[in-house]
């Protein structure tokens, strides 16, 4: 197989629109894995309200478990790397998929704040890299005419954690205890283990290609690629809004909107019901009118949501449900077209390296974002929080820079394709 057939050039290769058997087999497979890790992090976020009080901890400490799976995730990123197109896809996706689960247990296990942060180190470390595995498997499978929809499947695993997981996470949470959450995403990570060592082929036809032999010069060769820069700089953007807004999410919903904890599963559920169907759409819409025109419609309405929401006061169950139904259509509207975008930049050599890096600086300026976000707001003794308008300034200041430098980054693309649009 040659160089060019793993770049999956836009016009080079084959048109069909719809899927083999095996790659349907294969998508719903990296959905599902997605599901778990996703699920793990995100979970974090509705368990704010319940975790605080039962460990005894302030905001600002609960800020630093959530930026604790990030920064370790970030570390690990970097320290992958340089050994990230050195092996069978499949095989790296199993063994940190193991050591995922294993820190999951860890968290499920902890009796004391300092048992979780270790635990959510542990989970960071492993379950960090595996983002960009998966998009190592789709960018090497996939040709870029179908990434958006790929992505948009894929994607659908961030609603199915708010559909499935989340409000059964919050219903043991609530009638049990906040461990049987993390035990639960234990027991289905090891099916998913184990779904992957039997049914999924090994991705290694990129070992073909011609690879430096020393892992840190090929880290060295891909942080030095002056086309690369930008997409990094762009991802490092899009990732801080997510996570200043994220951790806080449940404690602001419940404290300052006035929503019953007992109604968190209620958004969650019909948000993530309304994200499953909105994210194979904007996958559509990204592969049909080009994924940075989908990216614009996705930063305006998340700009429009943004600040509607970190500015609301006391409203009813209704209105909460119906604002945060359509922050997540614009937060997959940028998140789906944008990951499909940045997999055509890197060389078919250094695609793992790439999605590690991107994937690293993503959890690090994730984890930044969080821990700035803990200290800007500050909390009520009834504990409602202050000052979250802040944080929403700041997310729609990154969210228009991103939008400028996307358009960049769409050019160059383009221009190695030879069109106007992607």
């Amino acid at each position: 197989m040659t160089e060019q057939t793993l770049a999956a050039p836009i016009d080079d290769q084959d048109r069909q629109r719809g899927f083999s058997r095996y790659q349907s087999l294969l998508i719903a497979l990296l959905a599902f894995t997605q599901f778990t890790i996703i699920l793990d992090f995100i979970i974090m976020s509705p368990l704010g309200a319940i975790l605080m009080p039962s460990l005894n901890i302030t905001a600002g400490q609960f800020g630093v478990a959530v930026s604790a799976y990030a920064f370790s995730a970030g570390i690990s990123g970097i320290l992958a790397a340089g050994f990230a197109d050195r092996f069978d896809r499949k095989r790296l996706l199993l063994f940190f998929y193991v050591g995922f689960t294993l820190g999951t247990m860890l968290c499920a296990a902890a009796q004391s704040y300092h048992v979780l942060l270790l635990g959510r180190i542990v989970t960071g470390l492993f379950g960090g890299v595996i983002g960009s595995i998966v998009l190592a498997i789709v960018t090497d499978l996939f040709p870029l005419h179908q990434r958006g929809r790929v992505m948009g499947f894929i994607q659908t695993a961030f609603a199915a954690s708010q559909v499935l997981g989340i409000p059964a996470g919050l219903f043991l949470a609530n009638h049990w205890s906040w461990h049987f959450c993390f035990a639960a995403i234990v027991g289905v990570s090891i099916v998913a283990i184990a779904v992957i060592a039997l049914a999924m082929e090994p991705v290694d036809a990129h070992l073909r290609l011609k690879q430096d032999k020393n892992p840190f010069h090929h880290l060295i060769a891909t942080l030095g690629q002056p086309r690369y820069t930008l997409a990094f700089a762009v991802t490092t953007l899009l990732a801080t809004g997510g996570f200043m807004l994220m951790p806080f999410s449940s404690a602001f919903t419940v404290h300052n909107l006035g929503i019953d904890i007992l109604h968190l599963p209620t958004i969650y559920l019909v948000s993530g019901l309304f994200s499953i169907v909105t994210g194979p759409l904007v996958g559509r819409a990204s592969d049909a009118f080009g994924k940075y025109p989908t990216f614009v419609f996705g930063s305006v309405v998340s700009v429009i949501m943004v600040l509607i929401y970190t500015h609301l006061g006391h409203v009813s169950l209704a209105t909460a449900i119906l604002v945060n139904v359509l922050m997540f259509v614009g937060i997959f509207s940028r998140m789906i077209p944008s990951q499909a975008l940045m997999s055509a930049i890197p060389d078919p050599s250094q695609r793992g390296s790439f999605s590690a890096v991107s994937a690293s600086l993503q959890q690090l300026s994730g984890g930044l974002g969080s821990v700035l976000a803990g200290a800007i707001i500050a909390q009520e003794p009834d504990g409602s929080l202050l000052h979250f308008d802040r944080i929403g300034y700041v997310v729609v200041a990154s969210a228009i820079v991103s939008l400028v430098a996307m358009y960049f980054v769409q050019r160059s693309v383009a221009n190695r394709a030879g069109k106007r649009v992607v």
